[in-house]
């Protein structure tokens, strides 16, 4: 999600729109030739497995993205569903973090009135993701609604007791994202690193992981490097994003992504990186070049 002051024109629900926008990309993506399925793109390392979220080129058609993701390199599309996953195939793509059995972003977990709902809907969920041969299943805490941390604290971990065992038997490993709550999403519970911390800690299972999201903990708590080397065992995925803005992660911005980049390398991740970020530029050219760059930028 974006500033709340933007999301007339960007959010995940309510996708960018406007006649410079990305529904011209897949057009004039024609000029620039694919590359084979199989080959390696010059300069990219290795060290790291990028992917894109797919709502930030939400005007793009999903085969028109991954034709992108496939010649800029990227391994997968982050936050794809059911649905989409039949087109990633066609295309040697992987799902990095699927999406579908939540509520909203709003109505989570921390809520005991949601456990019964999103526990049918994760059951139903779990094994679709397993089926279709991903791992990552996103979830959310929701919003706080007056609630303390521990009291949100408890009512997660109860809830998502309910479903650690079949995603255990299925090998799926459920992710809650860390989301700000000063800037985008005010009111959500999971807004710390330090909370999603302790929520892992009491679960105490590997099939519950964050995603830590380097954007929106830059706005809470700062100190990114830090906290990746400290608490990297319970991180399970990374989005990137530059602020302030959220737009592309270059050097217009406060974050060092190469930094970053090398400092969840040296933790020995071997998960996703997914790129986050709005094109500052919507241009279909300077969009698709933007993601290259973005890439490049995080590959070390």
């Amino acid at each position: 999600m974006t500033d709340l002051s933007e999301r007339a024109t960007m959010t995940r629900r309510g996708l960018f729109h406007g006649a410079s926008g990305l529904a011209a990309l897949g057009a004039g993506l024609g000029a620039v030739p694919l590359m084979a399925q199989d080959a390696q793109p010059a300069g990219l390392q290795g060290n790291i497995n990028h992917s894109v979220a797919r709502w930030t080129f939400g005007d793009l058609p999903l085969a028109d993205l991954c034709q992108l993701a496939r010649q800029t390199g990227l391994g997968a599309i982050d936050l794809c569903g059911p649905d989409d996953w039949p087109v990633l195939a066609e295309h040697g793509l992987a799902s990095s973090m699927c999406n579908g059995a939540e509520i909203s972003l709003e109505d989570g977990w921390a809520d005991p009135a949601n456990h019964d709902e999103l526990t049918e809907r994760y059951l139903r969920h779990i094994p679709l993701v397993a089926e279709a041969g991903h791992v990552n299943l996103i979830c959310f805490s929701g919003n706080r609604r007056g609630m303390s941390d521990e009291d949100g604290l408890r009512h997660c971990a109860e809830g998502l007791s309910r479903i650690l065992p079949a995603a255990r038997d299925a090998g799926v490993v459920l992710q809650m994202e860390l989301l700000n709550s000063r800037v985008n999403h005010p009111d959500y519970m999971c807004d710390r690193s330090a909370w999603g911390v302790a929520l892992c800690e009491r679960l105490q299972s590997p099939q519950f992981k964050l995603l830590y999201d380097i954007y929106h903990m830059q706005i809470m708590e700062g100190d990114v490097i830090r906290t990746i080397m400290r608490d990297h065992r319970w991180f399970g995925h990374y989005h990137t994003a530059g602020n302030p803005g959220r737009n592309d992660p270059d050097d217009s911005q406060e974050l060092n992504y190469p930094a970053i980049c090398r400092a969840i390398r040296d933790t020995g991740y071997q998960g996703w990186v997914a790129q986050e970020f709005i094109p500052r530029d919507p241009a279909p050219q300077a969009a698709a070049a933007s993601l290259r760059d973005a890439v490049l930028t995080c590959d070390v």
